[in-house]
């Protein structure tokens, strides 16, 4: 049997990394000469916690490591979190880890928050992997109701996409963006769908959209993927908006979804929506009620 590409790619960017390291790098001493540069593989094997057979094929290409097995080789082959992404991708696992704990979370809105505000007329908003609001810009609130006045337990997405009397008076054709948010979320989770984060979202979505509850007990799933939506903001008419979404660089799990103008009229009635958004939504006590 072939040794698959991807494979062959692993093995040579995991011995890459083997030969560049040092003994003393790792806590070893060097008592003998060595021929070949580097780490040899049973010190790699041995401080990994798998068998030496083991390790060598993953090298080869020969057999598909786990998860577990690839983070610990990476940990003593002290891969940074681009090469940990990088030989995780290279051995099928498309899941990306989570950001480490609040403080890497918080650092991530920081970075964000600026790229956010510099799209005045786009609304935007970053999701974690829960798909929680964590920061948006002005033309977002403007557009379907600022996310502070949402109690801070249902700042979700899917919350919003289902529950949100806004979203479904604003955006033409609603149910069907709606229903795909779901199955993207159900795409990407990965673990977050056994979180208790995730148990609470669906729990409030039970207690607040009990009519839309076969979305959530549904298994399907789908990208969501690049189109173009019309919303009709109150005495504004039409806009057109093209949604994308990408992941940052620093979180994957993470995700910044973008609502741009299509055409110039779009972009006109956006920059007027966000110079006067309080019209569009009817006061602020009113953003209050949309809930």
């Amino acid at each position: 049997m072939s040794t698959p590409p991807t494979g062959r790619e692993l093995g040579a960017f995991l011995r890459a990394h083997r030969e560049l390291l040092k003994p003393a790098d790792v806590g070893l001493t060097a008592t003998t000469r060595r021929r070949t540069p580097g780490l040899r593989r049973e010190e790699v094997a041995s401080l990994s916690g798998v068998g030496l057979a083991w390790y060598t094929w993953v090298e080869q290409g020969r057999v598909a490591a786990s998860r577990q097995v690839l983070e610990a080789i990476a940990r003593v082959l002290k891969l940074d979190d681009a090469g940990l992404r990088h030989a995780l991708r290279l051995a099928g696992f498309h899941e990306p880890a989570p950001a480490a704990g609040p403080e890497g979370a918080d650092r991530i809105v920081e970075a964000i928050q600026p790229v956010l505000d510099s799209w005045p007329t786009s609304p935007a908003v970053l999701l974690d992997r829960h798909f929680d609001l964590r920061g948006w810009n002005g033309a977002w609130a403007a557009l379907w109701g600022s996310p502070e006045f949402v109690p801070a337990d249902r700042r979700n997405l899917m919350w919003v996409m289902a529950a949100h009397r806004r979203v479904r008076a604003v955006l033409r054709d609603w149910e069907p963006l709606a229903m795909n948010v779901f199955q993207h979320f159900r795409a990407q989770a990965g673990p977050a769908l056994a979180d208790p984060r995730t148990r609470e979202v669906y729990r409030h979505l039970d207690e607040d959209a009990p009519e839309l509850r076969h979305w959530w007990g549904c298994h399907s799933v789908a990208e969501l993927t690049v189109r173009t939506v019309t919303v009709e903001p109150a005495g504004l008419g039409p806009v057109r908006l093209t949604l994308s979404s990408f992941h940052p660089v620093d979180d994957p799990s993470a995700t910044v979804l973008l609502f741009t103008p299509v055409g110039a009229a779009d972009r006109a009635r956006m920059s007027e929506l966000v110079e006067h958004p309080l019209r569009a939504v009817g006061g602020v006590e009113e953003q209050r009620r949309v809930g």
